[in-house]
């Protein structure tokens, strides 16, 4: 080879290297320099951006740094994660406004409330108010470049003098939840600095680009939060929403990354849309992405818009605040998994610099583009907080109180969300639309009642997230079609078309105490808790953890007082206790005031109808010992769901055994220093969704499976493990009815551009089916006969004689679906087949819960399904 030839590839090939370093700081430069007195982020850390990722402490120390020497910032604390770290918002206006800024947020509340004020008084509010602009970063920890921009967008407007910025500021005042996540971040973090070579990654297949299950995507409990804004379930959520709610801003931005080879994402999104939104939301997205992207064109950064992603369920972080009243937003930049430089499949390479910057860009241009608009801004929100623009027709929704405990979650939600609520104080006729069968009838509804009038601020939210028919354009989504919370909840509700007229008293807080009830005198013989409450689980496991014996009763029973008591309900004998029974007293009335429980005590064993406590048809259930099988190929989210139920909720120890682990798996093992798990050593073994279930349980290991259930193991799988338990994989014989791919003449004559729609119809996309339960059965019991279950696919299982089945899609497929999308071919499929069930094999069981019962932690009506599987069926 020519030296000069061999020198010119030398000098290529050295260009190349650095070409996604050393250019990229040059061509997408930060200002560092803005302040004599205030620090960047580059000199505060010592590197610069894009160089490492960082450490959500040291993040938090730059914010409150910032605040402390920048008149302009305000740094609170809104809530702490489950492992401890401070959830950290940034207020920041300029000078003159800080000083004001209660006044500015009553004022922007005033205007929440607007249409209750003259008008003449609210158009002098508009003329003053500063547009409440709001950020979320980070609400997925490894997407982790945001929280990165976060603090180059904090010091930038911390300290610049630049004109616009100025201003901007005076006309604005800025929220940025600098990172909604800090325990899924810092478990990517460090996870990802720890595996950082020094020679650069940017091979797709190194290590650094591959984090192991279950990754910093998700919170603690391994949710993904920006599913969780409207429900609350866990304290990142519940945090970012009452701050959000203090405020009510007017634009919101919610900032991901997508896969590494994707471009940028920026608004407008594509169908389905929320069409109670005012008509006016997507010009204004419209102009907020064109602002973003003419700062890409002019740097050459690629993207695209009005594709991929929809903002259709009302619970992500660009969703919800659009059903608040404000223009909701997303973005996405390709990144997840690139770490610190990825080559993407057209050679390009993306550093985590270019990441920051284009991510610190749209965040400039929102601030710029919003205040530029303040007036109109804060007058669109105006007209959608006033339920005269409404599109529904829903005058109210009644809930009945039918002691349902889930009606506090729903309450919860709601008021924690801003709604009004009232509670009936008297009973009410009115002809109402019932969410339960649709029909429209006169009826009594007791004093009691919860009662939600649509005429409220809310009234977006409110009938977004109530409604069962929520108008679809298409099938295709990138989530769920429904989330009804009366359906989710499993509660008694109706619709209102007209004005209802009843005297009602304002519900602000819960209030659910409970006690220890019974005859003063005698001897005590027995506790009993009813196991429909919703803390019935959470104290059977400390009446374990306290070393009781308990028993379940098999069926109803009255008292001679003529107190019913359902099936499952505990049983705590003092004769079988006798070691406790000092204790018990203040065990049972420390259990009533923890957990609002009303616990019964008896002097006598003897009941009205049914068994007697005592009687051996009340079977004793002992605690169980439980695994959760964990890693590849289990779905995260549903496994975390099964771990939060257990550990947090329930507080039931699971131990979460990963698949590599358990020497009964077909999966390879290449030693390990601990050791392995062993299935003998427990008692029930629950397995969530998973695909590819072959890979763990081979031949084999199905035998070793089938002999450890025939000894007296319970076998719980969920979804796609649940089917896998069938003849799919010739476990048993239990039949799965599928949806099998449309191979008729039409599909075959199917352009390429018409498959997508038209296989996306043959899908249910979370859907609610109306179904019963066999509530004489343990499987279900503590629970309404009539539930919605969430639909994802269009499998059943077949009902058959060796199948206990217990949960069954309705029987008529015109009255199957409950909300959302479902084809009348699948409904047909579905209708009567069976959904969650019992097999017997041996001494054991295996249990069938084809539909998630618990999806998300918000769809709670059958829930108590994965618990008695656990806690119940064990013993029956």
């Amino acid at each position: 080879m020519p030296l000069r030839l061999f020198s010119t590839l030398f000098i290529l090939l050295v260009f190349s290297q650095v070409r996604g370093q050393t250019d990229v700081y040059e061509r997408l430069d930060f200002p560092d320099n803005l302040s004599s007195n205030i620090l960047s982020p580059r000199q505060f850390l010592g590197y610069r951006l894009g160089e490492r990722f960082t450490e959500y402490a040291r993040s938090v120390n730059y914010f409150d740094y910032l605040a402390e020497q920048s008149p302009r910032i305000k740094a609170e604390r809104y809530g702490t994660t489950y492992e401890g770290r401070p959830l950290l918002l940034l207020t920041i206006t300029s000078e003159d406004n800080m000083r004001n800024l209660e006044a500015i947020r009553q004022t922007q509340l005033r205007l929440v409330n607007g249409y209750r004020e003259a008008g003449a008084q609210v158009q002098g509010l508009l003329a003053t108010q500063p547009v409440i602009n709001s950020y979320s970063y980070n609400i997925h920890g490894n997407e982790a470049s945001s929280t990165e921009a976060a603090m180059q967008v904090a010091y930038e407007l911390a300290t610049s003098e630049d004109a616009q910025t100025v201003e901007s500021l005076d006309l604005s005042v800025v929220l940025m939840f600098v990172c909604i996540n800090p325990d899924g971040r810092d478990r990517y973090v460090y996870w990802y600095n720890g595996m950082a070579r020094a020679t650069g990654g940017e091979e797709p297949d190194d290590l650094e680009h591959h984090a192991p299950w279950p990754n910093g995507r998700t919170n603690h409990y391994w949710f993904d939060l920006n599913r969780d804004w409207i429900w609350g379930v866990h304290p990142e959520s519940r945090g970012h929403t009452r701050a959000y709610q203090r405020w009510m801003p007017n634009v919101h931005t919610d900032y991901h990354e997508q896969g590494y080879d994707a471009n940028y994402f920026a608004v407008p999104g594509t169908t389905p849309r929320n069409l109670l939104l005012p008509d006016a939301y997507e010009t204004w997205a419209d102009t907020f992405g064109r602002a973003n992207i003419r700062q890409f064109d002019r740097m050459g950064i690629s993207y695209f818009t009005r594709d991929r992603f929809d903002f259709y369920y009302p619970s992500y972080g660009s969703s919800y605040p659009s059903v608040m009243g404000a223009i909701g937003m997303l973005t996405e930049q390709g990144g997840i998994a690139a770490g610190r430089a990825v080559e993407t499949e057209d050679g390009y390479v993306l550093t985590l610099r270019q990441r920051v910057w284009d991510h610190y860009t749209t965040s400039i241009a929102q601030i710029k583009t919003a205040a530029a608009n303040r007036e109109a801004l804060l007058q669109y929100s105006l007209d959608a907080w006033n339920p005269i623009n409404s599109k529904q027709g829903t005058t109210a929704y009644l809930i009945e109180d039918d002691g349902s405990d889930y009606l506090d979650d729903f309450l919860q939600v709601m008021l924690m969300n801003g709604v009004e609520v009232e509670r009936t104080t008297e009973e009410l006729d009115a002809q109402g639309s019932s969410f339960r069968d649709g029909t429209l009838s006169e009826r009594t509804h007791p004093a009691g009642s919860l009662i939600i009038a649509t005429e409220q601020p809310r009234h977006l939210f409110l009938n977004s997230i109530m409604t069962n028919d929520l108008q679809i354009e298409d099938s295709v989504m990138y989530d769920m079609s429904t989330w009804s919370a009366v359906l989710a909840y499993n509660l008694e509700a109706y619709a209102f078309a007209a004005p209802v007229q009843v005297d009602t008293e304002p519900v602000t807080v819960i209030e659910r105490s409970g006690a220890v009830v019974g005859p003063a005198a005698g001897e005590t013989y027995a506790y009993v808790i009813d196991w429909g409450q919703r803390q019935a689980p959470r104290a059977l496991a400390q009446l374990w953890e306290a070393g009781l014996r308990v028993r379940s009763s098999l069926e109803p029973f009255t008292t001679d007082a003529g107190e019913e008591f359902s099936a499952g309900s505990l049983i705590v004998l003092r004769g079988r206790n006798l070691e406790h029974e000092d204790a018990l007293p203040e065990l049972m009335s420390s259990l009533a005031d923890d957990l609002g429980l009303r616990i019964n005590r008896f002097t006598t064993g003897r009941m009205q109808q049914g068994n007697d406590l005592a009687s051996t048809r009340n079977f004793p259930v002992r605690q169980p010992k439980v695994a959760l099988l964990v890693d590849q190929p289990f779905d995260t989210y549903t496994s975390g769901q099964i771990y939060f139920l257990f550990d947090w909720e329930t507080r039931l120890a699971v131990t979460r055994i990963r698949t590599s682990q358990l020497r009964q798996t077909a999966v390879p093992k290449f030693g390990s220093r601990y050791g392995y798990a062993d299935l003998d050593d427990y008692d029930v073994l629950i397995l969530p969704d998973a695909n590819q279930l072959g890979a763990v349980f081979g031949k084999e290991e199905l035998e070793v499976l089938e002999n450890w259930i025939s000894g007296g193991g319970t076998l719980v799988t969920v979804g796609s493990s649940a089917e896998f338990f069938t003849a799919e994989s010739k476990f048993t014989d239990q039949q799965v009815n599928t949806s099998d791919r449309d191979t008729s003449a039409a599909a075959a004559a199917l352009s390429f551009a018409e498959r997508t729609a038209y296989y996306g119809k043959q899908h249910i996309p979370g859907s609610a089916l109306n179904a019963t339960l066999d509530t004489t059965h343990p499987l279900a019991f503590g629970i309404k006969p009539d539930v919605y279950t969430l639909k994802f696919g269009a499998n059943s299982l077949v009902p058959s004689a060796d199948l206990q089945s217990v949960g069954r899609y309705a029987s008529d497929s015109t009255a199957l679906l409950a909300s959302g999308y479902a084809s009348q071919e699948n409904l047909d499929r579905l209708a009567g087949n069976t959904w969650a069930g019992v097999r017997t094999i041996g001494r054991g069981k295996v249990v069938y819960l084809l539909d998630n019962p618990h999806y998300r932690m918000f769809w709670r009506g059958p829930s108590r399904l994965m618990q008695n599987a656990v806690m119940i069926v064990p013993g029956m």
